[in-house]
């Protein structure tokens, strides 16, 4: 089964109303080098400057990436290639990146290859060391810079070592 790992980012709350500016995902399988990142244009024209401002894009810059509805369809490829065999997880840090990823891949390409669900990796730590109040952010080694791909390869390793130290039972391709 594979796991891939994904990061978003955005110009404000929800999809639809704002935009997924970028996201980067990662096969969660060492040594951690199948990537994809993807930065798509606007799908309205309400952004918050403070949200955008976290991906250290401009509003200029975000309108000349590129076709959401293509970005999306080579991303299903990607995970198609990378997930042959039956459905991928996604895994991400919490619940944003999976609402804005369900969505666009519903808008776009009219289906989501990770199904309905996703893995939430905070909750899944916070299970593993039976403490609510407990976070998995220093498991990572890769820095968190807000650049998605960087953001997932960290999670990833993350959940990696939660594999090692625990003695997570997940079955990686």
């Amino acid at each position: 089964m594979a796991y891939i790992m994904v990061d978003v980012e955005a110009d404000g709350p929800i999809p639809g109303p704002y935009s997924m500016i970028s996201f980067g995902a990662v096969l969660v399988q060492a040594p951690l080098d199948k990537k994809f990142y993807g930065q798509l244009r606007p799908v309205s024209d309400q952004y918050i400057p403070e949200a955008l401002a976290v991906s250290r894009h401009t509003r200029e810059e975000t309108l000349r990436f590129d076709d959401p509805q293509d970005v999306m369809t080579r991303f299903a490829a990607w995970v198609k290639e990378v997930a042959p065999k039956g459905r991928p997880r996604f895994v991400s840090d919490n619940g944003f990146d999976w609402m804005f990823m369900c969505w666009y891949f519903h808008r776009f390409t009219g289906s989501n290859p990770f199904g309905h669900s996703s893995m939430n990796l905070g909750s899944l730590y916070k299970g593993c060391v039976h403490d609510t109040f407990k976070n998995f952010k220093h498991l990572r080694r890769t820095v968190h810079d807000h650049h998605p791909v960087n953001d997932a390869t960290g999670n990833a390793e993350a959940l990696l070592a939660m594999k090692e130290a625990f003695g997570l039972k997940i079955k990686l391709d």
